[in-house]
């Protein structure tokens, strides 16, 4: 699991130095500079907390995984489209987070060299974003060329890791974070809850919910990840990309809420809610963020 992390992580902050070219002018800066500094640190710590207290995208097809479920190409987001995220910064954060997602789903189930062609097109959104020296043509030919060794893949990657945490802490940097992680959780969310429903439905619903457990259960358990995603989605500047999102994710968190998730486990009847029948809503809620996302 740890190469699968390192990938999610490192494109995490693969935005990293995108502000230094977008961000605002000096005489804006010096504008309630206090103020400013103020949002910006509360914006990066709750950036940390996400990006440290959610789960990995990779985590969820691992666990579909060990059902016996096959690979679903069909939910990735399509790497031809990635000319038209570029040229607005926003939706170039935003799906770059996709494109990592989708890294980590193809990662986990050793398609590696899908995996490297992903990279590729994460690269060119990074760089039309000014991210530059992070995935760069060096990193990416020693990717290509341990193609078939994770172990070295690791390696390659720690140095990444590195990079991930100092532009972490960049408070300059926060607000691109923010949509990188959102883009990467919601095409994470929107994988799990795709998988669930394109299931093979020819096998009697108690069975089907059965081999669907695990991976039902962590999407029932993703209500606090889609509070914390909220709370750090509306500290940031709501533009037109950021607007819609928050508005969805508010009727996802009272989709959450409407399950009484923590209430049916206490009293010892969480096998009541894990139907996917019971994730509908999220499932119809997530097929919308993700398509405001992506197209």
């Amino acid at each position: 699991m740890k190469f699968k992390h390192l990938l999610y992580f490192s494109f995490s902050a693969l935005i990293a130095t995108g502000l230094a070219s977008c961000g605002k002018s000096s005489s804006e800066k010096d504008q309630n500079s206090s103020d400013f500094k103020a949002a910006e640190d509360s914006l990066s710590k709750r950036i940390e907390e996400v990006v440290y207290n959610i789960p990995s995208p990779t985590e969820i097809p691992y666990l579909l995984q060990n059902t016996g479920a096959e690979f679903n190409e069909s939910l990735i987001n399509a790497r031809t489209k990635v000319d038209q995220y570029a040229t607005r910064t926003d939706k170039a954060a935003l799906n770059l987070g996709v494109y990592a997602a989708d890294i980590g789903y193809l990662s986990s189930y050793d398609k590696t060299q899908e995996a490297i062609d992903y990279l590729n097109s994460a690269k060119t959104l990074a760089d039309n974003m000014g991210v530059i020296g992070t995935f760069d043509a060096d990193v990416l030919k020693q990717l290509e060329a341990n193609i078939s060794n994770k172990d070295s893949l690791t390696k390659i990657l720690d140095a990444t890791m590195k990079k991930t945490e100092d532009f972490l802490k960049d408070d300059n940097r926060t607000k691109l974070s923010a949509l990188v992680i959102t883009g990467s959780f919601i095409e994470g969310l929107y994988i799990s809850t795709g998988l669930v429903k394109s299931y093979p439905k020819d096998l009697k619903e108690s069975e089907r919910n059965i081999v669907l457990t695990d991976l039902m259960r962590v999407i029932l358990q993703q209500k606090k990840s889609v509070s914390e995603l909220l709370k750090m989605l509306s500290a940031t500047e709501q533009t037109e990309s950021v607007t819609p999102i928050v508005a969805d994710l508010k009727s996802l968190e009272t989709a959450y809420t409407a399950l009484n998730i923590e209430e049916q486990i206490k009293n010892n009847k969480g096998s009541l809610v894990l139907s996917d029948k019971n994730l509908i809503d999220i499932t119809n809620i997530v097929d919308k963020i993700r398509k405001g996302i992506t197209e």
